[in-house]
């Protein structure tokens, strides 16, 4: 079971950029799909965007144009990037890895694995 790390999160202001990091413990790419999801305070979990093993990408509605999800096979490691952070994007964010689907336009993660989490707090 691949084991994950997130990392990079922290406080900004809106309008700010902050990219997470999510280590895992063995090769991902073409084997997983890796997928960032977060909690915002009080609410559910939700997906944010991914990449599935076969290279095709997802992002959410709300973070379109916003954030962008990379991989680097080599250090096997995936990143999300984001910018122009608003406060509704506070949470906690997670990295997961498993097998994806989307429904209805939204994509969904059946987890194999998922880390601990790293906090992220937009201030307006």
């Amino acid at each position: 079971q691949v084991r994950l790390v997130e990392s990079g999160g922290g406080s900004v202001e809106a309008g700010g950029s902050l990219t997470l990091s999510c280590a895992a413990s063995e090769t991902f790419a073409h084997k997983y799909c890796m997928a960032w999801l977060r909690q915002p305070p009080g609410k559910e979990l939700e997906g944010v965007a991914n990449i599935d093993a076969d290279g095709s990408r997802y992002d959410a509605d709300s973070v379109k144009g916003r954030f962008t999800v990379s991989e680097d096979s080599a250090e096997n490691t995936f990143y999300l990037h984001m910018t122009q952070l608003k406060p509704e994007d506070t949470g906690m964010y997670y990295c997961a890895a498993g097998s994806c689907s989307i429904t209805g336009g939204i994509a969904s993660i059946t987890p194999t694995s998922r880390g601990p989490g790293t906090r992220v707090s937009v201030s307006s």
